[in-house]
């Protein structure tokens, strides 16, 4: 009898293991990104040519002019394709971006400002704050990039353990706060200059003048890294701090002894260098911040746009360079205050390191450059948008339907395409320009997708993080296996992603900007 009233609650769980066991067994078949895109270049140069045989155009609604399908397989096509191959990739927006951005951050994360920040953050908080400073931290970890993962997945279990709480629920809390509040932060992240050049590409197909800063979601993404830490303290709270109790009792235990875990949690802590180093940091931050402040303040500033305006001046238009500098000073700053970095030679070491680094996305960007160049060059993107707008137009679909219609979209190919980038370079083209004639602003679109493309990471079996956490997750309790992580994962993608969905829908309702210069709606 009492396995009999066992199955039925085995069940939902075990169609989930299904479900997921199938998702990554596609997922483990899709190519490499690159050849993801290389074969979607592939695919445009074929569609173009069959279209353009048909005869596919479209009306643009914006001047009345007809649009028609180019065929790449023509003389015109064959010289765009071989001729401007390297212009493609010079101008492919997020490219500059990232590199830019990617220069100053090398310099911070060489010297461990990154990582006493992560630190730092949850290692001197009050034990009634830890589980929303942990969250909070974990979702603003971005600007770590994935080295949020190493640190705080860790150092979750660690603090927790040592404030007599269960080191499951903070390596679960550390795990789904960087996972699925990855796309939120209370501060300007590489995500941000990212997703920005590859939103300004997608918009242009549109309005060739149209450029999404970098602080275009900036108001939505701190708002929601608070929400979103709420969220987590409370289900944690609530729900899987039971999970974790029961799963502490009734499984085997873990390798980690007491020793090793408070010789862990000692060298997490932020030595006085560090500490130093921060507080150094802080003022010059504050200085700086006050200074184009100040500089900034007077109408006739030479900081001021063209028509004396605040967000088309250079500080705006040119934050991503002012980030990558920002970046490179306070790591400069921190590292001679905690001996990190002693040498001026080491600075520009440390940038050559961090463009190193980034050659990985390079080589994806060079594959993803030309789809996007072909896709814009045969007219493709603009004649679908403008059939589909027309289509949904037509239909009366209300807005929210759209933006729950993309995010149900992205979700699901985020369980299997689990890189931001390579998904958003898939997506933008289409849903950008749609939504553009649909009256919403690439800045909205941009806001959706943040959403898609975080919440449901945490669940993904094609991340490598899950492995990861994992891993971590079976020093303290050995019998752990993916359906155990899923447990505890699922109702933080579920609860995280209802809830942001509602901000995100509200924030709409309300027309309230996304960010500085941000359109209302």
């Amino acid at each position: 009898m009492a396995s009999a009233g066992v199955r039925p609650q085995r069940r939902p769980m075990a169609a989930l293991m299904r479900a997921l066991q199938f998702i990554e067994r596609v997922g483990n078949r899709l190519p490499h990104p690159f050849w993801l895109f290389t074969i979607m270049a592939v695919l445009t140069v074929l569609l173009s040519a069959a279209l353009n045989a048909l005869g596919a155009s479209a009306v643009s609604p914006a001047d009345g002019e007809t649009v028609e399908v180019r065929s790449l397989l023509s003389a015109e096509g064959a010289q765009m394709m071989i001729g401007d191959a390297v212009d493609n990739f010079a101008s492919f927006p997020p490219l500059a971006l990232i590199v830019v951005v990617m220069l100053g951050v090398a310099v911070a994360e060489r010297a461990g400002l990154l990582n006493a920040l992560l630190r730092g953050s949850v290692t001197r908080v009050p034990p009634q704050l830890l589980t929303f400073a942990l969250a909070l931290a974990g979702i603003s970890g971005s600007i770590a990039s994935d080295a949020a993962y190493v640190v705080l997945i860790p150092l979750g279990a660690m603090v927790f353990k040592a404030a007599g709480r269960s080191p499951i629920l903070g390596l679960v809390v550390a795990f789904g706060s960087i996972s699925a509040g990855y796309d939120a932060s209370l501060l300007i992240t590489p995500v941000d200059a990212l997703f920005a050049g590859l939103v300004t590409s997608a918009a242009q197909v549109i309005d060739p003048q149209y450029t999404v800063t970098p602080v275009a979601n900036w108001y939505f993404s701190a708002v929601s890294a608070i929400l979103l830490a709420l969220v987590v303290t409370a289900v944690a709270e609530l729900l899987l701090s039971r999970r974790a109790a029961a799963m502490e009792a009734g499984g085997s235990g873990g390798a980690a002894g007491e020793d090793e875990e408070e010789g862990g949690l000692d060298a997490m802590r932020l030595s006085a260098g560090e500490r130093r180093g921060l507080l150094h940091c802080g003022i010059v931050l504050a200085v700086v911040v006050a200074a184009f402040a100040a500089a900034l303040a007077p109408a006739g500033s030479p900081l001021r746009g063209p028509e004396g305006g605040v967000m088309d001046s250079p500080v705006i238009t040119g934050l991503a360079f002012l980030i990558g500098i920002m970046f490179m000073v306070l790591g400069a700053v921190f590292g001679r205050a905690a001996g990190t970095l002693t040498e001026a030679r080491e600075i520009p070491e440390a940038m050559a390191q961090g463009v190193r680094d980034l050659a990985p996305v390079m080589v994806l960007f060079f594959a993803a450059s030309q789809f996007l160049a072909y896709f814009a060059w045969t007219g493709l993107g603009e004649v679908i948008a403008i059939r589909g707008a027309s289509v949904l137009g037509d239909a009366g679909v209300p807005v929210p339907v759209l933006i729950l219609g993309m995010l149900v979209i992205c979700c699901l190919l985020n369980l299997m395409i689990t890189s931001g980038s390579a998904m958003l370079t898939l997506v933008a083209p289409i849903f950008v320009p749609m939504f553009m004639l649909l009256s919403i602003p690439p800045e909205t679109t941009m806001a959706v997708y943040r959403v898609a493309d975080s919440t449901t990471n945490v669940i993904s079996p094609m991340s490598p993080y899950f492995a990861m956490a994992l891993g971590f997750l079976q020093r303290y309790r050995r019998d752990a296996g993916i359906g155990t992580l899923l447990s505890m994962t699922l109702p933080l993608s579920v609860c995280m992603l209802i809830g942001w969905t509602l901000l995100l829908l509200g924030w709409w309702a309300l027309g309230v900007p996304l960010g500085p210069g941000a359109p209302v709606r």
